[in-house]
């Protein structure tokens, strides 16, 4: 899951593509399809439910951007790589949510821009929780 290749060792652009950025962009593909629909109806279990599915797919989102700019960026600071994946993240969901406002049936929301942003947040920090759980060696500083 969290799969880094030993230090001096590249793994080929066309297998880093497969890996890396084609989940990302499958997930990114599957919103926008599914938002091109009148009101998707999720047979709620709960209230709000429908924010805890925002909130998910944009962790998923958020951590898959961030393992994907690990991998491709490794000279970026863990900073800079959370800010670039959960600010992707976070535009997607604007953009989602302006392609929503155009689709009869459907309407933009705050709220549903909030749980997008919550969840890109988190999305990101478990992706590096977890990297600096399993692969210590990761959280050390790259000497300039």
């Amino acid at each position: 899951m969290l799969h880094h290749p030993p230090a001096g060792t590249s793994i080929p652009a066309g297998r880093r593509f497969i890996f890396y950025w084609l989940p990302l962009a499958a997930l990114c593909f599957a919103i926008f399809y599914q938002s091109s629909f009148p009101c998707f109806q999720t047979g709620e279990l709960f209230i709000h439910f429908d924010k805890i599915l925002h909130f998910t797919a944009y962790a998923l989102m958020a951590f898959l951007a961030a393992r994907a700019l690990k991998q491709e960026r490794q000279g970026m600071s863990d900073t800079h790589i959370k800010l670039a994946a959960v600010c992707f993240s976070i535009l997607f969901g604007v953009s989602d949510e302006i392609h929503q406002a155009f689709v009869p049936g459907r309407f933009a929301s705050v709220w549903d821009l909030a749980a997008d942003a919550a969840g890109s947040i988190a999305g990101a920090q478990i992706f590096f929780g977890l990297l600096h759980r399993f692969h210590p060696a990761s959280s050390r500083k790259i000497p300039c």
